[in-house]
This record gives C-alpha cells, structure tokens and sequence, in this order.
C-alpha cells in the first residue's frame, strides 16, 4: 500500500506537463475553449489549468485552481473542463483535480489575457 509522501525540498508546486505527447496541443486548444463567465479570457491563457499530464495509454490528467476558493462556478467549472478535453480525438479519459496550492496569482496570466484584461 502506497503512504502519502511529502513533497521533496525544491520540488516544483506545479507538476510538469506533458508537453511532448502528440495530444499536448490539441487537449491545450480544447482546455482554451473554456471561460469563466465573469473574465472574458480562457482559463488556460488565466492561468488556471496548471498541469496538463497525458499517459501512454492517452488518459489525461488535468490539475486547476481558480481565482479564488468562492469562485461561483467552483462546483461547475472541472466538469466544463472535462467536457472539453473528453471531446478530444484519441483521449481515452479525462480526470481534473481541483487544488488550491499554489494559490492562483495574476502573474500566472499569459501575455495575451494581461493585454486582454487591460493589464499591459
């Protein structure tokens, strides 16, 4: 039986993606059709899905915070997320774990939501 380990010292808080796998792109595009209804930006370009892991087996694994604990669509916004990336050709699953470590932060916004939302 696996026991939860700690993190080690120095380890990222945010697990790397899986940026060479041939769906990378494609479940990338999908997640950026996503919204939360008050910010007109995509939750990818906010900064919100941290980590996009894909297995051989092509079951993804995505981890997203949000911009805060009482976001309204708290509840809603992992299964849109699902949806999305499940609509993906070759995906055999999809599994979103919500976190709230490391807290959301406006510098994890991509270039194009700053000049979006006005902040550049």
């Amino acid at each position: 039986m696996d026991q939860p380990t700690e993190p080690l010292e120095g380890a990222p808080l945010i697990a790397p993606s899986t940026t060479d796998h041939p769906l990378y792109d494609t479940i990338v595009d999908a997640c950026r059709t996503v919204y939360d209804p008050e910010i007109p930006v995509n939750i990818y370009e906010l900064g919100l899905v941290y980590t996009v892991d894909i297995d051989t087996e092509n079951a993804v694994r995505l981890v997203m915070t949000l911009t805060a604990p009482g976001c309204p669509v708290a509840g809603e916004m992992p299964g849109w997320l699902a949806d999305a990336v499940s609509a993906v050709p070759g995906v055999k699953q999809v599994d979103v774990d919500l976190v709230w470590e490391p807290p959301w932060g406006m510098e994890m916004m991509s270039d194009e939501a700053r000049l979006e939302l006005g902040f550049m």
